[in-house]
């Protein structure tokens, strides 16, 4: 990591020294040895708004920030040794060459790829590596609503969120104002931590009732009442059910084809380069 960080500061430095070199009669601002900075290379540093102290003192910043850039490169090709120097010329040619290239196939893998994932496929891919889509965590499909203790008409609000049809649904979502929160999509699976976040009163002690298909829970604290219903669950080891992993097979399959085309484009340029005469090999 730090050498990266290294080949990018010497790249910027050995493309900012044609950068800042005296070509013209404007007027410089600074100077390193036979290196200028001119007032249009500080444009944009001080932001709009900002005070004539508050300029003085980003301007001067940036300055002295260059100015200390190319002293150490000065001392770097003073002191370091020719062997060293076309070392670090060579990585910053090929730290280039892979920004540019890099950018060049990404562009084309945008341009080209198919991201539609068909669910037949998601299937296969699924029964194929299914054992490694083993859960670290339980899961669960539920849903639950947090009331004041001692409600009113606490019974109808109960035979409506067991019963939970269409109509029910309705009822809940049209008073939900006067719950202290709620998730009605019991369609979706999560994770027993996130539970823990969102109904407080679950914990370890009570966390085997909640783990019980199609099961209803009635649970209250100091503050709170939690009616809870239970639609399906997923314990930790089992294998996570296909709709939960679609999205990561998906990006998963996605991510093999960028590789796939990658190869193709890669091979297809060398192809037609030989094809053109642009490129050969002399044996």
């Amino acid at each position: 990591m730090k050498k990266s960080l290294y080949i990018i500061t010497l790249s910027l430095l050995v493309f900012g020294c044609d950068l800042f070199k005296k070509t013209d009669d404007r007027k410089p601002i600074a100077r390193v040895n036979d290196t200028y900075l001119y007032e249009d290379d500080i444009a944009g540093v001080v932001p709009d708004g900002a005070t004539k102290e508050d300029s003085t003192l980003l301007v001067n910043a940036f300055i002295n920030r260059w100015a200390r850039q190319l002293l150490l490169m000065d001392g770097a090709q003073l002191n370091l040794s020719e062997n060293k120097q076309e070392e670090f010329s060579k990585l910053v040619k090929q730290y280039q060459n892979d920004l540019y290239t890099k950018a060049y196939l990404e562009a084309l893998v945008k341009k080209n790829i198919d991201t539609t994932v068909q669910s037949d496929e998601t299937q296969v891919f699924y029964e194929a590596n299914k054992e490694s889509f083993k859960l670290n965590d339980d899961l669960l499909q539920f849903r639950y609503i947090s009331l004041a203790l001692n409600p009113i008409d606490l019974d109808t609000i109960e035979k409506r969120f067991k019963r939970f049809k269409a109509s029910d649904k309705q009822y809940l979502d049209s008073i939900s104002v006067h719950f202290k929160s709620y998730s009605l999509n019991d369609s979706l699976w999560v994770k027993f931590s996130q539970v823990v976040e969102k109904v407080p009163v679950v914990n370890s002690e009570n966390k085997n009732q909640l783990l019980k298909k199609s099961n209803f829970l009635q649970l209250k604290d100091s503050l709170n009442l939690y009616l809870m219903q239970v639609n399906d669950v997923r314990l930790q080891n089992d294998y996570a059910p296909l709709e939960y992993v679609i999205p990561s097979i998906k990006q998963i399959v996605i991510n093999k084809r960028k590789l796939e085309l990658i190869k193709q484009l890669e091979n297809d340029i060398t192809k037609d380069a030989i094809k053109n005469n642009q490129f050969q090999i002399y044996n």
